[in-house]
């Protein structure tokens, strides 16, 4: 009803200035001594103004990209979308025709949403009677989450071909919830990627002067901000292993937060970040959980101040920085950490080495740009033709007869003979999807794309090369 009102309103409303404006027209020609009259070409011309302006407005509301919040919008990451367009013209998003809610009947129907957006806070909870009932196969299915797959694990069968998209700290997701970007020094964003090609550091030039200065002030070893003091990483435990560790060579690292006795009040974050920057030999980037690309704001802290960063995660850490500019504590273990870490303080020629980095890459909060940020790359997902239109078959259409067997495809086979009703239902993809040859089409064309791909400079410049051929190209358990 609420769709109903507003397209009778804009109808209506519509009518009735271009009512007032041919009448204007009319009363040109009759009267032409009125001519004389600014005041009516005034009008004539706002009325020109309105009319263009509101068919700019109704194509704009038909160009809306609905996003339908099905778990609790109070979560995050759906806490800070708020409701409408609002979140995407405050980031100054180059989409902003995304609109969002967490009204199932906004549009009286589910199935008419573009996206459905799942917190995996939530997901993790819910049953099947939580789901929606019924989807179209237009609308995309969307599993969002920022929180470690460690701490918010998905152990059910029930998602299984369920999610067209991911929206998380993955970086193999669709759309990346991140906490940094890594930009070259052409300031072309660059990674994290799951293939990266750095520089090697022997190649990179000596830090600078204005830089060294900054790093032989430093006076204290190491500071770690934490207030999730009960982690499953068991960060904690490695803590006071390297403490003890450290003890010899008369170092120690220095608390801040809850699990800690010093403070550092994080709403004046430009003035413990410049004390980080002052002070700090290294920087604790220990996370509270282990999970695949989980690398937090954690990271990004001692990068962007002239602190080492330590690093304890499960992530492949070279996805987000270059061999030797950082350190790797579970890699190490406390006793070679703490060794390491008196030896690059006593030895500041190779402590600046760590930072040769800064003159070819820098690091950024993905929120410091539109062109970066988490909420505007939803809405850039969902107007990415190429994205929303890609599909696999989608389930219910054929039949696969290596999960049924023989004796329950036979069965099958005879029921949808049987019932032509349930037969039909195979072919409800032929409204919106259709499936060719790939010679059909110079686009496509087999022989076409090894061309285009050797014209494509990008990829001819990748060093990368396939490391484990054997494991990639051949089905498990196939060779010896």
């Amino acid at each position: 009803m609420r769709n109903l009102a507003k397209l009778f309103f804009y109808t209506s409303f519509s009518f009735l200035l271009l009512f007032l404006y041919y009448t204007v027209k009319e009363l040109k020609k009759t009267k032409q001594e009125l001519l004389a009259d600014n005041r009516l070409i005034v009008l004539e011309q706002n009325l020109e103004k309105l009319v263009d302006k509101l068919q700019k407005n109704v194509n704009a509301k038909s160009d809306l990209k609905y996003i339908l919040q099905w778990t609790n919008p109070k979560n995050v990451p759906f806490v800070y979308m708020g409701v409408g367009q609002q979140v995407f013209i405050d980031r100054k998003c180059k989409y902003t025709n995304c609109f969002v809610t967490d009204d199932r009947d906004y549009l009286g129907d589910v199935t008419k949403f573009d996206a459905i957006a799942f917190a995996g806070t939530d997901v993790i909870y819910m049953s099947r009677y939580d789901l929606p009932k019924k989807r179209s196969p237009h609308q995309k299915y969307a599993f969002t989450n920022i929180e470690s797959a460690d701490n918010y694990p998905v152990c059910t069968n029930r998602f299984n071909n369920f999610f067209n998209w991911t929206w998380t700290y993955r970086l193999d997701s669709e759309t990346k919830w991140g906490y940094l970007i890594v930009r070259d020094a052409k300031n072309n964003i660059i990674g994290p990627k799951t293939e990266m090609h750095w520089m090697k550091l022997e190649d990179m030039d000596p830090i600078d002067d204005a830089l060294r200065v900054k790093l032989r002030n430093k006076t204290k070893a190491a500071a770690w901000f934490v207030s999730n003091c009960r982690s499953r990483s068991g960060r904690e435990t490695y803590f006071r292993n390297l403490i003890k560790a450290l003890k010899p060579y008369n170092l120690t690292v220095d608390i801040y937060g809850k699990c800690g006795p010093l403070k550092c009040d994080r709403n004046k974050e430009a003035e413990c970040n410049d004390m980080v920057e002052r002070d700090y030999y290294f920087y604790l980037s220990f996370e509270n959980s282990f999970a695949e690309d989980y690398a937090t704001e954690k990271l990004a802290h001692g990068l962007q101040h002239n602190a080492i960063p330590i690093v304890y995660g499960g992530a492949n850490y070279t996805r987000f920085m270059p061999d030797g500019i950082y350190l790797n504590a579970r890699q190490l273990g406390p006793e070679a950490l703490a060794k390491q870490m008196k030896h690059l303080i006593d030895n500041p020629d190779e402590y600046d080495n760590y930072f040769r980095w800064k003159k070819y890459y820098s690091y950024h909060r993905k929120y410091e740009s539109p062109e970066t940020d988490d909420y505007c790359g939803f809405c850039m997902l969902l107007n990415n033709e190429e994205m929303v239109k890609k599909t696999f078959m989608p389930d219910g259409i054929y039949l696969n007869a290596r999960q049924l067997g023989p004796e329950a495809l036979a069965k099958k086979m005879k029921h949808l003979i049987d019932n032509p009703d349930e037969y039909e239902n195979f072919f409800r993809w032929k409204k919106y999807y259709s499936f060719h040859r790939r010679f059909e089409s110079v686009e496509t064309d087999d022989y076409c794309g090894f061309c285009i791909l050797l014209n494509n400079e990008a990829m001819v410049k990748k060093t990368s090369i396939y490391k484990n051929f054997k494991q990639w190209w051949n089905p498990s358990n196939r060779c010896p």
